[in-house]
């Protein structure tokens, strides 16, 4: 459910205590607890605005803050419904106003949570059914010109997948990932994905890989929806450092996005396509400009510019921080780094914490021709993490250099003692829960 630790003894964290003894299972996918949950609340996810409803294994989280920024530079007041969350629960709603969305506060997220742990009357639900739930609750007491609604874990029986008829679905990339619940081949797990698409509702996907690409049009054609697919119905390019979209309605020449990574140029273009497919938003090219220039989204190739982490590596150094955990997130993780040895070239050292349900060796062998530094840091209060002699083997099996830290402050602090000719850049990555962690240390949580 989250990738930080709320603290129990606030009346907010008391509620959250609560909710998590309702159901024996974290993750327990299905539909009928939380159709229960809606009937029960007088179906506030009938009475929303326009939702637009993204999947993914990849990127849904930038995806969304594209094309929130966008949605907002245009002038319009968007709700947002996102997981995990870094340090805060309130990281996951957001309440659309007029200027920009604010993150919800203790005391409506409470009454929204007390509200539906009234209605559920002790029955069992899952902590992120009962989320969801308070989320529909807060977005159809707030008025608001969009919904954008984030799947927590596959798409077929995900909590979020009661909207009948949204304005559009979106399939970010699709790779192997949460192979424990979605199955272990791609076509199974794209087959969850592409279970949000709706009958007559525009589909907006990613490049894909074939065997994904032929899930997504299969089901597309099956409900009769609009597909539009990157490389065939719209298209993204970089050209002179610049954002470059196309389509049948034209071209437009954008800045580049301000979150690092070739793939950003990719997730941006997918939220341009999205809302072009839209036809009851209006969005003027000077609010997709403001848009893909002003989106933040915390943990994904961020680089730390204030706080504690500074203090405790070596002088000089760049620190960046990724959630990226599986093999995709991984490979992405490290072009971008590959992009900044060209620009800047420095000695990396990649600080790595896991869940003990990931593919660490498929992970950290996209590091294995950038550095041979790995020090392996357990998660703190997270459970089922990794042990840190297995992500060490992991290392080992590659042939890297790898150490083992304590924590983060401890893995810093032995970096700071080495001699380095030119400052290192270091990556810490992983797992989300360990970059909430890290956020928390910093004392730069999202705002």
């Amino acid at each position: 459910m989250n990738a930080s630790s709320d603290s129990a003894k606030t009346p907010l964290g008391q509620v959250i205590g609560r909710l998590s003894t309702l159901h024996q299972k974290r993750i327990d996918l299905g539909l009928e607890r939380m159709h229960r949950l809606l009937e029960r609340l007088g179906h506030p996810e009938r009475t929303l605005p326009p939702v637009i409803h993204i999947a993914g294994t990849n990127g849904k989280g930038s995806t969304v803050a594209y094309l929130r920024a966008t949605l907002e530079a245009a002038g319009l007041r968007v709700h947002t419904y996102t997981s995990p969350y870094l340090v805060r629960i309130n990281e996951c709603f957001r309440l659309g106003r007029v200027g920009g969305g604010v993150l919800v506060s203790d005391d409506e997220l409470r009454a929204a949570l007390e509200e539906v742990e009234r209605v559920n009357a002790g029955e069992p639900a899952t902590v992120f059914e009962l989320k969801t739930a308070a989320a529909f609750h807060l977005f159809a007491h707030n008025p608001a010109d969009a919904v954008l609604l984030e799947v927590g874990l596959g798409g077929r029986l995900d909590s979020t997948n009661v909207i009948d008829t949204p304005a559009a679905c979106v399939i970010t990339p699709v790779s192997m990932d949460h192979m424990d619940f979605l199955g272990d081949t791609l076509t199974s797990i794209a087959g969850e994905k592409a279970a949000i698409i709706k009958r007559g509702v525009p589909v907006i996907s990613a490049e894909q890989s074939p065997e994904t690409m032929a899930v997504i049009e299969a089901q597309a054609k099956r409900m009769r929806a609009p597909l539009f697919a990157a490389n065939e119905s719209w298209h993204v390019n970089v050209e002179h450092g610049r954002l470059v979209y196309s389509d049948d309605r034209g071209l437009m020449d954008l800045a580049a996005p301000r979150l690092f990574g070739r793939h950003q140029f990719d997730n941006a273009g997918l939220a341009i396509a999205t809302l072009r497919a839209i036809p009851t938003f209006k969005v003027n090219q000077a609010a997709f400009e403001a848009g893909i220039v002003g989106a933040e989204w915390p943990a994904r190739m961020q680089r730390i510019t204030s706080g504690e982490l500074l203090s405790w590596g070596p002088q000089g150094s760049e620190i960046w921080l990724d959630g990226g955990h599986n093999v995709e997130g991984g490979r992405v993780a490290a072009a971008a780094l590959g992009d900044l040895e060209e620009r800047v070239s420095r000695p990396l050292v990649v600080i790595a914490g896991m869940m003990a349900n990931k593919d660490a060796q498929g992970f950290l062998a996209n590091f294995a021709g950038l550095t041979r530094h790995i020090i392996a840091v357990p998660i703190p209060d997270t459970e089922n993490a990794m042990p840190v002699d297995r992500l060490a083997e992991a290392a080992r099996s590659l042939g890297m250099r790898i150490e083992t830290a304590p924590g983060i402050e401890a893995a810093l602090r032995a970096l700071s003692k080495l001699a380095y000719e030119v400052p290192p850049r270091i990556l810490i990555t992983g797992s989300l829960y360990l970059a909430g962690h890290v956020l928390g240390l910093n004392g730069t949580p999202p705002a």
